[in-house]
């Protein structure tokens, strides 16, 4: 089965994280694409490992990305 997360890249430094909001699993990599792969393959191994109720404690089921505009200054 396969499932559609949500994958936040922000640059940090000289490489990049990935964080998962749905389930708090990030990774990290040089360029933006190793660090989605990496993700990609933190959740997988997650989601071979976690148990049953883990997974259901922590899965969000809900995640909104949006922007918010703010004054400054």
């Amino acid at each position: 089965m396969n499932r559609q997360l949500t994958a936040i890249i922000e640059k940090e430094g000289d490489g990049y994280v990935a964080l998962c909001p749905e389930v708090d699993v990030a990774s990290q990599g040089d360029s933006i694409a190793e660090a989605r792969d990496n993700l990609r393959e933190a959740l997988e191994l997650f989601f071979e490992t976690a148990s049953a109720q883990e997974i259901g404690a922590r899965l969000h089921k809900e995640v909104y990305i949006t922007q918010v505009e703010v004054a400054v200054g």
